[in-house]
């Protein structure tokens, strides 16, 4: 009965499925540097090791597959692109997370540490004050006159 309302499944072609492919395995490879012009709607995949470079132009719908020999660039649907584009967002999302958690656990620990050192050197402070105390205390002479 409701069938056409059914949301049919995203058809690449098979240079589409073929790049789809190789921007996902550069993904997965941390060395692959993501860097972007959300602005200009550009993306820019890198790795220096394959010496492979991938440059999407988001409004442009073109994607740009750059080797030491060859630069292909080509026009593709709207919405193959729209998913590379989806897929880079999130891996670039999924980085930024990993490195904020990585830097929140280093200030956690570091105010940990400061924190036991003043606890520490509150102790410390503490001893000296009943060391003098008990040296002040000593040197008195009571009167009972």
């Amino acid at each position: 009965m409701f069938r056409f309302f059914k949301k049919k499944p995203k058809v690449y072609s098979k240079i589409e499925n073929h790049i789809f492919g190789i921007i996902s395995e550069l993904l997965k490879v941390s060395a692959t540097d993501i860097n972007c012009d959300e602005l200009g709607g550009k993306y820019y995949l890198s790795n220096e090791e394959q010496h492979f470079k991938v440059t999407i132009l988001g409004n442009d719908n073109v994607i740009r597959l750059t080797n030491t020999r060859d630069s292909v660039a080509e026009k593709y649907d709207k919405i193959f692109v729209e998913d590379v584009l989806k897929a880079v967002k999130e891996e670039k999302h999924r980085r930024m997370e990993l490195v904020y958690d990585s830097i929140t656990n280093s200030i956690e620990k570091m105010a940990e540490r400061l924190h036991n050192t003043l606890i520490e050197s509150n102790e410390q402070d503490n001893q000296i004050v009943r060391q003098l105390e008990t040296k002040h205390n000593k040197n008195k002479k009571v009167n009972f006159n």
